[in-house]
């Protein structure tokens, strides 16, 4: 790969000299706002994304129309009504349906854990808001973020409620940190048609732990939970590409990207707002320097991706048949980028790629993005695996990133601009190479 470092040079200096990756996480951050599914706003950022993509002189700058899932929050409020009354910080998860004109209040019944919930009897918890107080452990080096471990809470926790009578399931929002700050997200009614369907919220630790300390000294806590949510169907939206086309193999393409779409709150800047720019980046800095691989580069901004994935679902649809030689994709925040996870339908394909992507890789040492690491690419990315495509996700600094995850503090003010521009040029160097090098990645 070394006949690459001086290429790798030039975006590193370039980039750093001048980009407008932080310029248009501002124009789609701060002037859009949030984009949630079905929203006009996130149509608006779908025009803006399009509009800048052909500013910057790209190729085939497109839309592709997909339906997608509307979802409509409403008015919501949580509140404690005995042994005293106090508003407790709440936000409905991503396609719950509502509590009805009324509410719903009810006594409430604290777990920690679902072998707890399984461990009671059925009387303990009929009629009862379930409260599912699971902490997500704080970040490791080694471990992670242990998102995986507690946001199945989030996505079930409605279901393992109603399959035991409850009534309504309130979740510990996820996140290791908090400062009363409750986190949205989706769930979902699995399980067949016959499972009923209740109402589910997140609060914030703070809420969830004040009501397991009631519970631990004997008193039985008391909530009322008020809910407008409503699902209002399918709604038109759009996939967003562009390209720089290869000058040898043209069929041949490497995707880079994000997803468009954001949560109801805050204005998803670091989820995926950060992610989204530095694609449209990393294509810019490439056309600037003038770096035209042998293949396709194709920046594709996906619609959906937090409740539905509907877009990388009909952009596998739409393009199955195309040569995608290997897609990197930016779904953890703008943070420091660290290097790149390698995920492959085809393990031995991915033994030979780790050594070709470690020496891509060492070319980026000057800004610390030189680790590679294998598994989980990402959700967008991660639907072009059965077509043989290496799916490689943009690895990051992620201590923060669950701090403000689906929140209203995901704005723009938490993004670092060098940060972010680090993760431009981590996607333009590794676009450009694997998509100029002789042969496709993973073959020797």
């Amino acid at each position: 790969m070394s006949e690459y470092q001086p290429a790798v040079e030039k975006i590193i200096k370039s980039a750093r000299q001048n980009n407008n990756s932080y310029m248009k996480l501002q124009e789609l951050c701060d002037d859009i706002g949030c984009r949630l599914s079905g929203s006009p706003e996130l149509e608006q950022a779908i025009d803006w994304a399009v509009e800048s993509l052909q500013k910057d002189g790209h190729e085939n700058v497109r839309k592709e129309p997909v339906n997608v899932p509307k979802w409509v929050r409403g008015k919501e409020s949580c509140e404690l009504v005995s042994p005293r009354s106090m508003a407790i910080q709440m936000l409905g998860l991503g396609g719950s349906i509502g509590t009805g004109a009324g509410g719903i209040e009810a006594d409430v019944i604290v777990v920690d854990s679902k072998e707890e919930l399984d461990e009671l009897a059925d009387e303990a918890i009929q009629g009862k808001i379930v409260v599912f107080n699971c902490a997500m452990p704080r970040f490791s080096e080694t471990e992670g973020s242990g998102y995986g471990s507690t946001v199945i809470y989030r996505s079930n926790g409605a279901r393992w409620a109603a399959e035991r009578g409850g009534v309504a399931a309130l979740v510990r929002s996820i996140t290791a940190y908090s400062l009363d700050s409750p986190h949205t997200g989706a769930m979902r009614y699995s399980g067949g048609p016959d499972v009923k369907k209740i109402p589910t919220a997140a609060i914030s630790v703070e809420g969830a732990t004040l009501l397991r300390r009631f519970q631990n000294r004997g008193i039985t806590p008391r909530v009322k939970l008020y809910m407008e949510a409503e699902d209002q169907g399918e709604a038109p939206s759009h996939n967003v590409l562009a390209e720089i086309v290869g000058y040898e193999k043209p069929e041949e393409i490497v995707v880079i990207g994000g997803h468009i779409d954001s949560w109801d709150v805050g204005t998803g800047a670091h989820d995926d707002g950060a992610g989204c720019v530095a694609a449209m980046e990393a294509l810019a800095i490439l056309r600037r320097l003038n770096l035209k691989p042998r293949r396709t580069i194709r920046v594709v901004l996906w619609t959906n991706e937090e409740n539905g994935i509907a877009g990388a679902l009909n952009y596998f649809n739409r393009h199955q048949d195309e040569i995608h030689v290997a897609g990197i994709e930016s779904d953890s925040g703008g943070f420091s980028p660290e290097g790149l996870n390698l995920d492959m339908e085809d393990k031995q394909k991915e033994s030979v790629a780790e050594v070709q992507l470690q020496g891509l890789l060492d070319l980026l040492k000057p800004i610390n993005a030189s680790r590679l690491r294998t598994g989980f690419s990402g959700v967008d990315i991660g639907q072009l695996k059965p077509m043989g495509t290496a799916c490689l996700g943009l690895s990051v600094d992620g201590r923060l990133y669950f701090n403000t995850h689906h929140t209203h503090a995901d704005t723009v003010d938490k993004v670092d601009p060098k940060q972010l521009t680090d993760c431009a040029v981590t996607m333009a160097a590794a676009a450009f190479v694997l998509a100029d090098m002789p042969k496709k990645l993973g073959e020797k």
